[in-house]
Parts: structure tokens; sequence; C-alpha cells
């Protein structure tokens, strides 16, 4: 699977300042300090749908924590999965009577046209599911071989006593998991399982499901067996930051988590779990299921150019939730407006300060509200007082490009 064409990174003078990053599992800022090359791993989507506000707000998170390694001069081994074989897809597929492979790659295609039209840097892996099904089924039977599995009805699951670091994540009760893993693609009412929270590897053949011939027979991976296969094929066996909206947390990263841990026996699996939070509209979580969706491409389709959409994000710290606004779209706007008409001037108020304080707020954390005001406010001031530095609107336009991903 092919993913996108890169945005041009401007260089910028200096260097960026070493990153720091909140950490789900350990709940706190820490130096990220990878070694010469950072390792990232990003859960990608499930293609039954567009691309909505709260998936782009979690992929340009993730694009900001590369852009800040790449201005300190770290590179990236990026990987970015498609769940493009799952229940959702496929209930999809019958509801509108069209093939499940029709849908994921329309829904795919779009993915990438979003992500390239809001500046957002390709994986250099971007890895389906299905593709993935030899490795993935390979991993399954080294996890039998060392009985950590058991057989229900033709199905294999993890035996999750296995994990020493299990609930060392998302620092959930036994009885929160349980709610939640209902919810969310598991199945702790299976009778016969060992432990309710024991996590599906392999579904044996369904009738009218796709199925596909392996090592384990006819079958196909469960959700989390998926992306331990992915990262731990293209990146090792232990990466920096494993990534993904909040709602990952549990039971997808701590699941994924566990099963890597036990195929490689590394611990921790990620050095950081890093999480963005939920956009919402009219009130709830955007989601697919619920139909509250805010779609990048309706947007464009629109003529709402993508760096506003892009600002609109920005002005929200990436782990924050909040909720999705017409205003705060006009917000964007406006505020593109402002940084073109000083970067398109002939000469500006010096910004050698404004790039220092971009890199500074960008380093902890990715404080990206405080990065715009800087911006701000050198932009207003060249516009109303102007400026003698010939350099400047290009060295803001180039940050905004390089560090913000904001390409005016």
């Amino acid at each position: 699977m092919h993913s996108w064409p890169q945005p041009v990174i401007p260089q910028l003078p200096g260097r960026g300042r070493d990153l720091r990053l909140f950490d789900s599992a350990t709940q706190a800022v820490r130096p990220t300090a990878p070694g010469a090359v950072a390792k990232i791993y990003v859960c990608g989507i499930t293609p039954y749908d567009a691309t909505h506000m709260g998936h782009a707000n979690t992929y340009i998170a993730f694009d900001l924590l590369i852009r800040a390694w790449l201005d300190s001069g770290i590179a990236v081994e990026y990987v970015q999965n498609v769940t493009d074989i799952d229940e959702p897809l496929l209930e999809r597929a019958v509801a509108t009577g069209q093939d499940w492979r029709a849908v994921a790659d329309r829904e795919t295609a779009l993915f990438r046209e979003d992500m390239q039209a809001l500046g957002v840097i390709a994986p250099q892996h971007y890895i389906g599911a299905v593709e993935s099904i030899p490795q993935v089924a390979q991993h399954v039977r080294e996890l039998q071989e060392q009985g950590k599995t058991y057989a229900l009805d033709g199905d294999i699951y993890f035996k999750i006593e296995n994990s020493r670091l299990f609930g060392s994540i998302s620092h959930l009760s036994r009885k929160e998991m349980l709610g939640i893993f209902g919810e969310r693609g598991g199945d702790p009412e299976r009778e016969g399982k060992l432990d309710p929270l024991d996590p599906l590897l392999w579904k044996s053949e369904r009738p009218d499901e796709p199925a596909w011939n392996t090592v384990l027979g006819h079958g196909r991976p469960g959700w989390h067996i998926e992306c331990s296969t992915i990262a731990l094929t293209y990146l090792g066996n232990q990466i920096d930051v494993q990534g993904g909206g909040s709602d990952l947390i549990f039971p997808h990263h701590e699941m994924s988590a566990a099963q890597a841990e036990s195929l490689t026996g590394i611990e921790p699996f990620a050095r950081f779990y890093v999480h963005s939070g939920m956009v919402s509209w009219q009130g709830h979580k955007m989601s697919k299921s619920r139909g509250n969706l805010v779609f990048v491409s309706t947007l464009r389709h629109d003529g709402v150019e993508p760096a506003a959409i892009r600002l609109a994000l920005l002005a929200h710290h990436y782990r924050s939730s909040w909720s999705w606004t017409p205003q705060g779209l006009e917000g964007a706007l406006a505020r593109l407006d402002l940084w073109r008409a000083a970067t398109s001037m002939l000469c500006g108020l010096p910004a050698e300060s404004v790039l220092e304080r971009v890199r500074e707020v960008m380093s902890d954390d990715l404080k990206t509200p405080s990065a715009l005001d800087a911006i701000d406010n050198w932009a207003r001031d060249t516009v109303h007082a102007g400026g003698s530095d010939s350099e400047a609107p290009g060295l803001v336009k180039d940050l905004c490009a390089s560090i913000l991903g904001v390409y005016l």
C-alpha cells in the first residue's frame, strides 16, 4: 500500500530544542531522547467513511511531533497502518450493498487526499492489515508455541495474564476495563474465555465473511495483533512512540503492547504512549457510529483552504478535548489572512525571536496555542507598524511551513 506525496519542509537557521512529550503510561512530560533515528507508529484509520475532524486532529498532532524531531536534527522512521479488514467495514459494505474492498479502497484514497491537502508528513511505511496477514498469522503461531494462547470454537485468544505491564498505559481498574472493552470491539461476555479481557488473536472463517489461508488455517486477524505485527515488522522490537487518539489507550494500545512484549520479551514495547484529545460536534465526540461528523473533504469541496482547517485544529493543544464550531473556523480564516498579509510584505519586524519562541513552546509538549500567539503578535505588529528587516517575512513563512505545517 502506498502513502501520499511528502510536503516540502523548509530548512530553518539553527536547530530546534529537544522535544518533551506527555507519556500516558508515566503520566508525565518527559524528554523523548530518541537515538539518531526516532521510531514512531501511529494507528491509522478503518476506511469505511471519510476523514473527519477527529481524524485530522490526531494525524496533525503526530505530524507536529515528527516536525519537532526533524527540526532538532533527528531522523524519523514513521509507520502507519490501515485497518482495511474489520467488522465496521464489513457492516458498512453490507448496509450499502458494496464490496468491502471497494469501500476500503475508496475511503483510503480519500484519506490520502485529505492528508496531502493538510500538509501532513507521509509515513515511510503505510501498511494495510490485509497485506500483513501472513506475518500476523506467523506471530500468532509463535505465541501459540510459547503457550500464551488458547483455542475457543476455532478462534484463538491471547492470555492477557502473560502481560506483566497490562494496565500500565491506561491506569484503569478491572471494572473500568470490562466496561470499555465491550464498547470498543471486545467480547468480555463470550462464554468459554479464560479471562473476559483476553483479546482475540485470530478469528476462524465465518460464512459470508472474507478469510485467508495461512499457517493457522482459514480466517482473519483480531484487531490488536495487526498493529503489534506491523510495528514489530517495520520498526523492530522497541519503538519510541506509539500514538493515536485517546480512545485507543484502552483496549487497543494496552492489548497491542501486551502482545508485542510477549512476542519479544522486551518491555516496554513503546518508550512513550502519546494520545490526542477528542473533537466533538453538537455536544458529542465525533464518531462514525453516531454520524455527527465534519469531514475534511466536505470543507475542501466547499472551498475552505486546508491551511485554515489546520489552523483551526492548531488553536487547541493536541491533548485537549474540544468542540468544533463554525466560529473556530472563521477565526482560523482571519488568522490565515493576517499571516499572509504580514509574510507578503517586503520587510517586517525582526523575526529571530519569533522562531526561538515557537521552537521553545513546541518543544514543550507541542504547545501550539502559544506558537500561534507568537506569530500573531509578530504579524499584527508588522502589518500595523511595518519594519526594515527584509528577511523576516520569509523566515516567518518558512517557520510556519516547517514547524507548524501551515503553508502560506
